[in-house]
């Protein structure tokens, strides 16, 4: 009765409906999908919950989803291996129609494996190397690059770098694009990395702390962070200690997050179409579900410089 109710009579019906309500029935879904083979469900695994960017990815994603009749579950790998390997597995168990990755490992081999089983994903911040997979991405060489052109056209030179780019693969790709702004201006192509634990505003303060301890002679006039959430960490703690942005150090995030433009001192920061992207790959996973051809299957957005009050030009 419940998947052809219009086969029922009405008054059937509503003696049915009122026994389940008493009974606090409650439709077995897995059940009907094990008999079908398939779902009306799209799993997400990000890399940060917490991060404001993955959040925005996120609701780029359910508001194209549910408004097509899907639901989606999410689940937070927060950057390891292991923890984003037990949700690719315990989302296959599911049945899921389609998964949307930011991946932490390289995950071609599982998502092709997976694919082969019927299982369609897309990979979210991420290049897919398999030329039959789905991606949507940043160029995040061009972030770096237009951060660093923003900070040499306002007269600074000693630039540090905020992220650890032996661990984040977008970190390393915004540092190659600071490495390209200085070359593009004649400039060698050093610059100073401090490493930050992770991408967060701890992180970010750890950074801080770090530019703190230079001697006078080594500290930077500019920080580019590899994140808002380290941006937002570093300047805290330069303010807490009694310097003043931008006038003693300007300071240049990534992301455009949702607290960029309302923190004390509004960040200027490079900004990733985060909801778009969400929005996006959820309509290049829907077709690939449905049958339709995907072109282009690797789609590569472009970011765009945010100009705030966090930078100024460098009093000589």
């Amino acid at each position: 009765m419940l998947n052809h109710p219009e086969l029922v009579r009405e008054a059937t019906r509503d003696r049915v409906l009122a026994s389940m309500a008493a009974l606090g029935y409650v439709r077995n879904e897995a059940a009907r999908h094990l008999r079908s083979g398939s779902t009306r469900t799209l799993a997400m695994i990000v890399l940060d919950a917490w991060n404001p960017f993955f959040a925005d990815v996120a609701r780029g994603v359910e508001d194209i989803a549910v408004a097509q009749g899907w639901t989606v579950l999410l689940a937070n790998s927060h950057r390891s291996t292991e923890r984003e390997a037990l949700y690719l597995r315990e989302f296959a168990e599911r049945r899921v129609a389609g998964l949307l990755v930011s991946p932490h490992a390289d995950l071609a081999a599982s998502l092709q494996a997976l694919r082969r089983g019927g299982i369609e994903s897309v990979l979210l911040d991420a290049r897919a190397s398999d030329p039959e997979g789905l991606s949507v991405s940043v160029d995040d060489v061009e972030g770096g690059r237009l951060a660093a052109s923003h900070l040499l056209g306002l007269g600074h030179r000693e630039i540090a770098f905020g992220g650890d780019p032996a661990t984040v693969s977008h970190v390393r790709d915004r540092l190659e694009g600071v490495r390209v702004a200085l070359r593009d201006a004649g400039l060698p192509g050093d610059v100073s990395v401090l490493p930050a634990p992770d991408l967060t505003v701890e992180g970010g303060a750890e950074v801080g702390r770090q530019i703190l301890g230079l001697p006078q002679s080594r500290r930077p006039t500019a920080l580019f962070a590899a994140s808002d959430l380290v941006a937002m960490g570093a300047l805290h703690e330069l303010v807490r200690a009694g310097w003043k942005v931008p006038e003693d150090i300007s300071i240049v995030g990534y992301d455009d997050n949702a607290f960029a433009e309302h923190v004390l001192i509004p960040l200027t920061t490079v900004r990733q179409p985060a909801y778009e992207m969400g929005r996006v790959a959820t309509e290049m996973l829907l077709g690939r579900l449905e049958g339709r051809p995907i072109t282009p299957n690797h789609l590569i957005f472009q970011p765009e410089l945010v100009v705030r009050e966090s930078t100024r030009v460098l009093d000589q």
